[in-house]
């Protein structure tokens, strides 16, 4: 086996393994696996993310959580655009750590997304991400 060329049809398996063992860490993975494909050992399939995502972001899992918020900001994978629930999403990662969604909070109080408008509350969580190099 070449080294430089990873065999995906091994990942998937342990992926697959780990999510039936009932790690939500892998449902993240294997959502985003079909989200943008791995031919030609998985075809991409965005009914199969969607619910992967929404899977691991309801058992809390930070990146599924600010991916799941992307989806519902921006309508996509056949989602209607809801921006109180990405505030939600982006606001439920960023309190469990997920770096960028600290930025993305404050980029909503900025704007008003999902969330009234407020610059001061904007201004704090804008903060907080550059002090994380999120800018």
């Amino acid at each position: 086996m070449n080294r430089a060329t990873p065999d995906h049809s091994v990942a998937l398996g342990f992926l697959e393994d780990a999510y039936k063992g009932g790690d939500k860490r892998a449902a993240y993975a294997l959502g985003t696996w079909y989200l943008f494909g791995q031919p030609p050992v998985l075809e991409r399939d965005e009914k199969k993310a969607l619910d992967l995502l929404a899977e691991a972001a309801d058992a809390r899992v930070p990146d599924a959580l600010y991916d799941l918020a992307l989806v519902y900001e921006e309508g996509e994978l056949g989602v209607t655009p809801d921006p109180d629930r990405a505030f939600e999403l982006y606001l439920r990662a960023a309190l469990r750590g997920q770096e960028q969604s600290v930025y993305e909070v404050g980029r909503c109080y900025y704007y008003g997304l999902g969330i009234p408008e407020d610059r001061r509350i904007a201004a704090l969580w804008r903060e907080r991400a550059s002090e994380l190099g999120i800018e």
